[in-house]
């Protein structure tokens, strides 16, 4: 999902299950929320960093 902040492309990503989702993106200044269209289901919260063109989700790693 492409996002324009501060004159750059940013691209965000919200992972292969929901490659091809309809959904809304709700923007104001860096933060962002990507909802499902159609079911309205929160699918991705985040800060837009502007030193970073590929905005990737954070994964948990579990504790060893």
């Amino acid at each position: 999902m492409p996002v324009r902040a501060r004159g750059r492309l940013h691209h965000t990503g919200i992972g292969r299950t929901h490659a091809r989702a309809p959904v809304i993106m709700l923007i104001a200044g860096h933060d962002v929320r990507v909802v499902h269209a159609i079911t309205g289901e929160l699918l991705r919260e985040l800060t837009i960093d502007p030193t970073r063109d590929y905005q990737p989700q954070k994964h948990n790693k579990p504790d060893p």
